[in-house]
């Protein structure tokens, strides 16, 4: 069998395994395992982007994740006027103060003579810009955090359409993929990785306790959404002929629609984002990277600027990791900042890209696919075993109890098993880098 042949068949075989869950579960499920697997090819060609091309260990994915769901509050929900007229104008004062003292800092440090004078001097700034900036912002946090905390507590959106917080998603993890890769891309991958992963936390941390701009713990719920609401179809008499004609239950109708759509537009971002990563792979930028990884001493040698070139594909692959985390946000219709787990959106999508074939997009995709359908079929396949194999035991048995009990953590144990499977007989992935 050709490479082709054996991607084509590999592809193929996802293809039955969703289209199986449709007739065997649900089309319901089976739609939300696509969409969901579209979701996660997305995340896995960005960081296929940063570690099959260029060799960047990047283990703070929640964190640009995080940053596109957050990218859908902001642009997306209509801003709350109460929250705005107590302390809207005084929270952006006391970010412009933050941001000066930032400044301030870095400038203390760079122009200030070597010795104790610069490490006085940044002290000192750095505690009057911190006093200074709290002074401004806590007094207006309250205050906006005040206003009704029940329903809002928070200033809200631009209530903008909620595409446009997909490639802004896009902007908020580029930025934040700067800032880490200007003070980390110079340190070795193991620096990198723990860069990454402290940051990511630090960035959910926030999310979960700056209540005035993401509502915390207490969720923002109500994203607006690009597709129609279930309740809206069911409501139209149109759409629930057609229903009918067909056989379906309107409610499920409504529900198979909405998903649909969604994984019309998934479908659609994810063949761009592929376009656009083979064009790059395939160009002398793609090529040079690839060099970069193999060798990165004779690229420098040949006069490239290997950090340069490193914090390219860092911002770009973390990019993509944020448009992902917007549109699964969209889809949500809720931020949740709790439920941002370096397992799910970290260590998974890693998986997905060493299963796949680290260093092909393609392997990338399909890794996104094969992993997120075990991710989700494991357990209840697992507790329909469980109950198989204890069926001849007896009601009270300890043993049964202990079994049954244990069938939730088959989706761990067969992950890992998985993995290890993968690494022994196919290192290089199921797709493997030409």
């Amino acid at each position: 069998m050709s490479d082709t042949q054996k991607t084509y068949a590999l592809f193929a075989l996802v293809a039955v395994l969703i289209l199986g869950t449709g007739f065997v579960q649900s089309w319901n499920t089976a739609l939300f395992i696509l969409n969901m697997g579209l979701i996660s090819a997305i995340m896995s060609l960005g960081v296929n982007l940063q570690w099959g091309i260029a060799g960047l260990l990047n283990v703070g994915i929640m964190g640009f994740v995080a940053l596109g769901g957050l990218a859908t509050v902001l642009v997306s929900m209509e801003p709350v006027p109460d929250a705005w007229e107590a302390g809207g104008p005084r929270i952006l004062m006391g970010l412009a103060v933050g941001t000066i003292s930032i400044v301030a800092l870095v400038l203390s440090y760079t122009k200030l003579p070597k010795g104790w004078v610069r490490a006085i001097g940044t002290i000192v700034v750095a505690v009057i810009g911190f006093y200074v900036t709290r002074s401004v912002l806590d007094p207006a946090v309250q205050a906006v955090e005040g206003v009704n905390p029940a329903l809002t507590g928070y200033l809200g959106g631009l209530g903008l359409p909620v595409l446009i917080s997909w490639p802004v998603g896009g902007l908020f993890a580029a930025a934040a993929a700067w800032v880490i890769g200007k003070t980390a891309l110079g340190l070795r991958s193991d620096y990198l990785a723990i860069a990454t992963l402290g940051i990511s936390e630090i960035i959910i941390a926030v999310l979960k306790n700056e209540d005035w701009m993401t509502r915390g713990v207490k969720n923002v719920i109500g994203i607006p959404r690009p597709v129609p609401y279930e309740v809206d179809l069911q409501a139209d008499p149109s759409f629930v002929e057609r229903a009918t004609s067909f056989g379906l239950d309107p409610m499920t109708a409504s529900t198979i629609y909405v998903k649909l759509g969604y994984a019309v537009l998934f479908a659609i971002v994810l063949i761009v984002l592929l376009w656009l990563s083979q064009m790059a792979l395939k160009s002398p930028w793609g090529r040079m990277m690839r060099a970069i990884r193999d060798n990165e001493t004779a690229a420098r040698a040949m006069g490239k600027n290997v950090t340069a070139r490193h914090l390219q594909v860092f911002i770009l692959g973390s990019a993509i990791c944020g448009i992902a985390g917007a549109m699964m946000t969209t889809m949500d219709s809720q931020l949740t900042p709790s439920s941002y787990q370096p397992l799910r959106f970290t260590f998974l999508i890693w998986v997905m890209v060493i299963v796949g074939g680290s260093g092909n997009n393609l392997g990338s995709i399909l890794g996104g696919f094969l992993v997120w359908f075990l991710w989700v079929q494991v357990e209840p396949l697992g507790a329909a075993l469980m109950d198989i194999i204890t069926s001849p035991m007896a009601e009270d048995s300890a043993l049964r109890d202990h079994l049954v009990k244990s069938a939730a953590y088959m989706r761990l144990l067969t992950m890992g098993i998985f993995l290890l499977v993968m690494l022994r007989f196919s290192p290089k992935g199921l797709i493997p880098e030409k």
